[in-house]
């Protein structure tokens, strides 16, 4: 097959940018409009929504920024929709986006992706001894939601069934994008490449403007981040796409822009595992065909799992964040001092009161690079924002902590300017991410049509496919060059992506030039990595290699203090990893050295 279909994604997170559907729409030349909404943070959400109100607990924005004002021109195109708007109720979705098309006069057929929501057997699933993936806990007594990750086979046929619209609960994000090529290419479960290639597709658009410049490492070459461009993958029948966007956008598409995003929130990269198969991107590559425009193939895929990977989100208690300017002489100390000042009085109130001490408090002075702990090149900063934050299983107890902040700016250390926001801050629940896996035959997936629903197989697609049977990474090369070296920052000779994985950081770097990867190799370690991130992680660093691109993709095990709703951090979605790791001194010869100060 000859043809090439157009997918462009307007959404990598519910809260994006509304101008992005209408850009693709009018200036994209699309097939097909797809959109990321969901999290696990959003999963849960939207579940407690859809508890105070039956009708809620999908991302309305939807409705009302992309199909209410564009379901005209959506429909004069036929340009087909494809999104996980749906949440934690899909079919409510459904009829808000058929109430919208109806005032827009128009009509369009939509279809809905159910079974995700297995919520009301988990009962089952807890007397059938279903462990967290890591951790090997109990599933948790009091859950919030409970959703399967779905694939993109159910989209294609919701597609094939004539549908213009199709609306998903829970699927794996990249499965938008990956339906919509299964059904342009009537790809079948045995064409695993393809489904590879096309997961590949997704996951780089999925995030929306992150392919195109959005936190690229060389920012200063991203033109108008105003206006900035969303992504349109040009995909051939192969599964190889042109990346590109609208043309009088904003933003910038180069080989190194896209393979950053590659590396987003990814653990092995040879085994990528989605529903429909398990990718191996080691040996993706990417091709500078014209002005923002990358051509990527390569990907590769193996037979998929018999399991689905099943999120869960449940409440632990409560937490509270707060943050205070100081300045003036000394504001890294003074800040601190107030800050422990604070914690100090309220543990003693609490104590009088007969409450139980903080399960856990974290004080972060920023503007003195605490994240970067004995990194840090600021310790005599003199205006700083002081971020304290707690949990405690009561309520009660984080409100009175929040009363106690602004007094502090009379009766504690000179310079604090009083807590930022109107009011005070309300503590919040602690939202906790449970992951485990359960088996696809047990999983019953349909898809509903004009109210007609379609049972589908899934539990068919299963390949069996474990990850112990991927060979063991070799080991860190030698170094191999000879004579004189100095220490150079590792953004010199590196780009840089990182994310999250639930408690854990990805971070992904590639060399800036081939020749630069034996350096990479010998120097950016996992033994390195884990001793530059010593102050931040609990758990152990693991290293692949991604020969395709020169690079390496870390894991970092229990970095996030939870992560999510979980964390008290400062960053507790590990967007600036990456950043940190970048400024890693590595050492290189000095004829390098000299070549690169040039």
């Amino acid at each position: 097959m000859s043809k090439t279909v157009r997918i462009g994604c307007h959404s990598g997170f519910w809260g994006d940018t509304e101008t992005a559907a209408v850009q693709l729409v009018r200036h994209g030349k699309v097939d097909y409009l797809v959109s990321d909404y969901l999290a696990e943070v959003t999963m849960s959400i939207m579940a407690a929504q859809k508890l105070r109100n039956p009708q809620a607990g999908y991302a309305i924005d939807f409705v009302t920024a992309v199909m209410a004002p564009l379901a005209k021109e959506i429909a004069a195109q036929k340009i087909k929709v494809v999104t996980n708007a749906g949440g934690v109720n899909p079919l409510a979705c459904r009829d808000a986006v058929l109430k919208a098309c109806e005032a827009a006069g128009v009509t369009l057929k939509v279809a809905v992706v159910l079974g995700d929501d297995i919520l009301p057997r988990a009962d089952e699933f807890r007397a059938a001894g279903i462990r967290e993936m890591d951790t090997g806990a109990e599933l948790p007594v009091k859950i919030v939601s409970m959703n399967a990750y779905l694939g993109g086979f159910p989209i294609a046929r919701a597609l094939a069934e004539g549908a213009d619209v199709v609306i998903t609960g829970r699927c794996v994000d990249s499965a938008v994008t990956l339906g919509a090529l299964i059904h342009a290419f009537d790809w079948s479960p045995e064409d695993l490449d393809r489904l590879a290639a096309g997961t590949l597709c997704g996951h780089i658009i999925e995030c929306g403007a992150q392919c195109n410049g959005g936190n690229f490492t060389d920012w200063r070459l991203v033109p108008d981040y105003d206006n900035m461009g969303f992504p349109i993958a040009e995909v051939s029948a192969d599964g190889s796409f042109v990346l590109s966007k609208p043309d009088d956008t904003g933003g910038l598409i180069t080989t190194a822009t896209v393979a950053e995003q590659m590396l987003y929130e990814i653990g092995d990269p040879r085994a990528y595992m989605v529903p429909d198969v398990v990718c191996d991107f080691t040996e993706a590559t990417y091709e500078q065909v014209g002005k923002d425009r990358v051509r990527v193939s390569g990907a590769r895929g193996r037979p998929p799992t018999d399991t689905y990977k099943v999120s869960t989100t449940w409440p632990d208690g409560f937490k509270f964040s707060s943050i205070f300017m100081l300045g003036g002489r000394e504001a890294v100390a003074k800040g601190t001092h107030s800050a422990e000042s604070i914690i100090k009085k309220t543990r003693r109130m609490f104590a009088e009161k007969g409450m139980p001490d903080y399960r856990d408090v974290s004080i972060e002075v920023i503007g003195s690079e605490a994240t970067y702990g004995p990194h840090s090149r600021t310790p005599d900063a003199r205006e700083v924002v002081v971020k304290i934050a707690a949990k405690h299983d009561q309520k009660e107890a984080l409100s009175l902590l929040g009363r106690e902040i602004s007094p502090m700016s009379t009766g504690g250390v000179v310079g604090m300017t009083g807590s930022f926001g109107a009011g005070r801050v309300s503590p919040s629940p602690v939202i906790r991410m449970f992951s485990c896996l359960v088996p696809k035959s047990q999983v019953p997936v349909t898809v509903d049509v004009d109210g007609h629903k379609i049972a589908l197989q899934e539990g068919a697609r299963s390949g069996g496919f474990k990850a112990s049977s991927l060979p063991v990474e070799a080991p860190a090369g030698p170094r191999k060059e000879a004579g004189e070296t100095v220490e150079v920052p590792l953004v010199a000779l590196a780009y840089g992506r990182s994310g999250d994985k639930g408690d854990n950081a990805n971070i992904g770097i590639f060399a800036r030039k081939p020749e630069y990867e034996p350096i990479l190799d010998a120097e950016v370690t996992e033994e390195a990595v884990a001793r530059y991130f010593a102050h931040r992680i609990k758990g152990p660093v693991t290293r692949w290699r991604l020969p395709g691109i020169k690079g390496f993709n870390f894991l970092l095990r229990q970095a996030l203090g939870g992560g999510g709703m979980a964390s008290l951090k400062a960053d507790p979605l590990a967007k600036a990893f990456a950043q940190m790791l970048l400024d890693m001194p590595v050492r290189v010869p000095t004829d390098l050295a000299r070549k690169l100060a040039n």
